[in-house]
Parts: C-alpha cells; structure tokens; sequence
C-alpha cells in the first residue's frame, strides 16, 4: 500500500497553520443536487481569505480520462492547461477564525490510501473535528426550508437538527468511507446532506447553500457570510414562482408535496420528512415540466458571463 504522505504535498512552508482547527469538506463528484456544494465552495473562496497547505497527487487519485483538464489553445498553440485540484485549504471566517477546508474533485481511486492521508493531516495539524457537506435530491417543496438529515457521531446534532433518519443503502463516496473511519476512532465527525426539491436538482440553488453553510456553522461555531446567496435565493423564488403560475400542472405537484408535509392539526412547523400520501411525479416528469424555466435560466447565466 501506498504511504499516506505520498499522496499530497504541504504548501505551508512560508506561513502557519494553528494547530486545533476545524476540517470542513465539501468534495464534487457525487451527487450535488441544487450545485449545492459548488456554490458552497466559490462562496467560501470568494468572500474569506484562504490560502494552499496541501495539494494531493492528480497522477495517483485522479482519472484524467473521466475528469479532462481544460486546455487553452492560442491560435496555434497550447498555452497553458488547467488540471483539476484537489487540495486542503487554510480559511480564515467572517469573525477571524481559522479553519481547514478540503476540496476539489472525489478521487477516483485509492480511496483507503487517501483516506490513510487525511488521517495523516489530521495528526499533523491537530484536528479538532471532522464535518462535511454534499446534497441529494428529495420530494420537498421549495416553498419549505430545506431540509438536512445528519450521519456520523455528534449525537448532540443529529437528535437537534436531523430532520430525516432512514435504514437503507446508498451509493458511498469516499467522505462516506472518511466519516466511517473517523467513527471508528471515536474521532467528532458529521456529514450533513441536504435535502433539495428534486425538481431543483439540476439548477443553481442558493437556499441549499445557504442551508449547508448554516449547518456547518452550527457544528464548528464558525462564521460564514450569507447575504449574497440569501439576495440570490429572493430573486431564484420570485422568478420560479412567476413560472409555475404559468404552469397548473407543476403547482398541483407542489401543493401536494405541501399537504404531504404538513402536521397532523394542519398546521406547518418546517420540513417534516415523511413518505407523501399521494403520488409524486417523478424527477424526469418535473424536469419536463420545468424545462422552459430552467432553458430560461440557462440562458439568463450564460449573458450574464458574457
């Protein structure tokens, strides 16, 4: 077996990284409902200060033929290419705080060689404790708040914030298997998923991002600036909900997820994760429903880059 240290490279040489950090991660590859880890992630890196520590080995994780890298060609030439990254990151929160941040793509192999490694950076900067983020799509409503449902062993979370506590299997991904090994360890760890209305699964949705930075902060007590993405998210309902007036068949479909959500007095006190009472269309049958919309949003996002 490969040893851990291999795998990754530190870049600390020319600065510090306080020993006792939180480790936050938030990994593509994997299902990312709502781009939920995405936004999380340029959220982070263009609103907080944060700089390389360590950058793991492409040649080792990555399948370059699944994940190609991005070549510039320059009239008659390549100038330049852009590989993926996968690296640990040292952020600094709104407040000052510190923490260490590991993202990029899913390795594609080695998954216990790099799993040994992240436990290697958690010995060598004294790792206080271990979340991360990823998404799925689920019947909710996006007229509720998103919802969240919380694995590992910080009981203390799961009892308050875990929304949703099944017994079934899932495809795993390598923070899946990172999570089982710290568990092991009695080592602090949570894995947060957020539960995003399955016909938003394909587009940019702020409130899961919102949601996921919330969670993250009340596990770590760190501090995230959220007034961007909330400002996103007003705009993102206003414009989806002037479609779906347009749209019986798709305000059916909410209104049932609504009733299938609702207390048993009639009342509403947030997402309550159950099996709806009546029949709920499928992804592929909502994403017919809203292609106009998000053919529309597409279009909005490309002229805005251009």
């Amino acid at each position: 077996m490969v040893e851990p240290s291999e795998l990754y490279e530190l870049h600390n040489d020319d600065f510090d990284v306080p020993l006792g950090l939180h480790l936050i991660a938030g990994l593509s590859g994997f299902t990312d409902a709502g781009s939920t880890i995405e936004q999380f992630a340029n959220h982070v890196f263009e609103n907080l200060d944060h700089r390389v520590v360590a950058i793991f080995d492409n040649d080792q994780l990555l399948d370059y033929r699944s994940r190609r890298p991005i070549m510039y060609f320059e009239k008659d030439h390549i100038s330049s290419y852009e590989p993926a990254t996968l690296a640990l990151y040292l952020v600094t929160d709104e407040v000052g705080q510190k923490f260490l941040f590991l993202h990029g793509y899913e390795p594609d192999f080695k998954w216990e060689a790099f799993t040994a490694a992240v436990f290697d950076l958690v010995d060598i900067f004294d790792i206080e404790d271990f979340s991360w983020v990823h998404s799925i799509p689920f019947p909710i409503p996006h007229s509720r708040p998103v919802g969240v449902t919380i694995s590992g062993n910080r009981k203390d979370l799961i009892e308050r914030i875990s929304e949703w506590k099944p017994q079934t299997q899932v495809p795993g991904n390598v923070l899946h298997l990172l999570e089982f090994r710290f568990a092991e360890e009695e080592f602090p760890t949570a894995g947060f998923v957020m539960l995003v209305p399955h016909y938003l699964s394909d587009v940019d949705y702020p409130q899961a991002a919102v949601a996921a930075l919330q969670q993250i902060a009340a596990a770590t007590g760190l501090v995230f600036p959220t007034d961007e993405l909330r400002d996103a998210g007003v705009k993102f309902l206003e414009d989806l909900n002037r479609n779906m007036a347009k749209n019986p068949e798709l305000s059916k479909m909410v209104q049932t997820l609504e009733q299938s959500f609702a207390n048993d007095d009639g009342a509403s006190r947030g997402p309550r994760i159950t099996t709806p009472k009546t029949e709920v269309p499928s992804a592929d049958e909502i994403a017919a429903e809203l292609e106009d919309y998000l053919s529309l949003k597409r279009k909005q996002s490309s002229e805005d880059q251009q």
